[in-house]
């Protein structure tokens, strides 16, 4: 039997965020850092040979992985198992290897690089699908759709108006990553404490030495900023800002998903469904929205995370406790690749989606003779007629026809009792001409062309050369 593979490894995640979050490519990041603490103590000054960083580079990517779970048994510590594992390979530059650092040094400087890593994935898939979606809200933007408020038949509004709705979301998201990411900091070499004491000691009470090795090891991996101040650790809030966004993207992500689902019963929109794909073992004629739910279910996955990083950030004491460790070890890497799992799905959707227009105008013909009431309404005061026994004509004619339709399901047949209304000054032409759909969708098309214009654009211009024409061949199980 086997044992339990995560569903996000085996299923859902994508090979790249699988990577960033990789032992591979975590403890490879521990090596790097090792190697660049030590090629710049070298020259600043510190007496450390050069045969010893050939040494440290040579041995970079060999890691021994059995020696490596001898070690972490024998001394309960991942950082020293690594330390002595990797001390055995480039025997030269054991004596320097993590000089002045501490265990943070390797956790959180790797933590901050993969969620940066991990930041740039999510954002290229947030661009796709922004991408995705609004060249779908333009080819809809003039069709007419009935709206609902409390899902209940409102008036009308157009396809690409509430796809708008969709990427306004989706923007609020973008902005905040691009936040995040822009604000980012390293955590730098800031000793056991927080104090620099060790590399107080190592230059000599040299300050300015111990900034330059700072600004060249943060600059070398990438980070412009630098934590002023840490404890043994860096904050714990920035955890909690990070899975909120997650969080946040989740939610627009489970909204959309929520919607389709509600269109797909409708009849008006459907996610790609496979051309041999089984809907129920039972009901075999059934077209399951499997994507849609399975977005919606890793959604609240990883909205329920971000409850754990904030009790994390808020039971710190003092410096540093290592109640942080387990859970970190768990939801950041797990949010991550929960969101990436569902951008997948959001971008396979969306590039496949269908929608069905007949079906979009049989719910508005249902619907449209009552969002005409008002209109008929001014048209007869206009032929001088008194508004209120007019009004009350209507309301017994809209009372009529809703109890055929509900107890009797019949057809919607108020226009017909309107014009058979000798009272009621109006004729079929006059109807006819109301009763055009584009006459009741308001600035819908104006709005959604501005905002696409204005707002989507711009991010897509921006961040162009992540596009991907073809989403389709990215591996998608589902």
């Amino acid at each position: 039997m086997k044992e339990y593979k995560n569903p996000l490894v085996e299923r859902y995640s994508s090979k790249e965020m699988l990577y960033n979050f990789s032992y591979k490519k975590k403890f490879t990041t521990w090596r790097k850092l090792w190697v660049t603490l030590a090629e710049i103590q070298k020259e600043l000054g510190l007496n450390i040979k050069k045969e010893q960083i050939q040494d440290l580079k040579k041995h970079l990517y060999d890691i021994d992985w059995d020696r490596v779970s001898f070690y972490e048994k024998k001394f309960r510590h991942d950082v020293m198992a690594h330390l002595y594992a990797f001390g055995e390979k480039a025997v030269l530059a054991k004596p320097i290897i993590h000089l002045g650092a501490t265990s943070a040094f390797l956790v959180d400087n790797t933590d901050l690089i993969l969620i940066r890593d991990g930041l740039e994935i999510i954002l290229n898939k947030l661009i796709n699908i922004l991408f995705r979606l609004r060249n779908f809200t333009l080819e809809y933007h003039n069709t007419p759709t009935l709206a609902f408020t409390h899902y209940q038949p409102a008036q009308l509004t157009t396809v690409g108006k509430r796809s708008s709705l969709w990427m306004q979301s989706l923007l609020f998201d973008i902005e905040e990553l691009e936040f995040r990411l822009k604000n980012l900091c390293f955590r730098g070499v800031k000793g056991t404490v927080g104090t620099a004491a060790s590399f107080k000691e190592l230059f000599n009470g040299d300050l300015q030495k111990v900034k330059s090795l700072e600004k060249k090891l943060s600059n070398k991996f990438g980070f412009k900023n630098i934590f002023s101040v840490t404890g043994q650790t860096y904050d714990r809030k920035v955890d909690t800002q990070i899975l909120n966004l997650l969080s946040n993207i989740s939610q627009s992500s489970h909204k959309f998903s929520n919607d389709l689902r509600l269109l797909q019963n409708l009849k008006e929109m459907e996610e790609p469904f496979e051309k041999e794909q089984i809907g129920s073992s039972a009901m075999a004629y059934k077209r399951n929205p499997i994507r849609s739910e399975r977005m919606a279910s890793l959604s609240k996955y990883v909205i329920s995370l971000s409850n754990s990083s904030a009790m994390v950030a808020s039971t710190q004491w003092l410096e540093r406790t290592l109640d942080d460790s387990a859970n970190r070890r768990l939801v950041i890497p797990q949010s991550f690749l929960a969101t990436d799992a569902i951008l997948i799905i959001w971008n396979n959707i969306i590039e496949n989606i269908v929608v069905y227009p007949k079906m979009i105008q049989k719910h508005i013909d249902q619907e449209l003779p009552f969002l005409a009431t008002e209109s008929i309404i001014v048209e007869s005061v206009k032929s001088g007629s008194n508004r209120q026994e007019i009004h009350e004509r209507i309301r017994i004619h809209s009372m009529n026809t809703n109890e055929k339709i509900k107890l009797e399901g019949k057809e919607n047949d108020f226009i017909q009792r309107v014009l058979n209304d000798k009272k009621i000054p109006i004729d079929e032409k006059k109807i006819n001409q109301m009763l055009d759909s584009k006459n009741f969708i308001g600035f819908s098309s104006e709005q959604t062309l501005e905002f696409v214009e204005k707002q989507v654009n711009p991010i897509l211009d921006k961040f162009y050369h992540f596009i991907i024409d073809d989403y389709s061949n990215l591996d998608l199980k589902v």
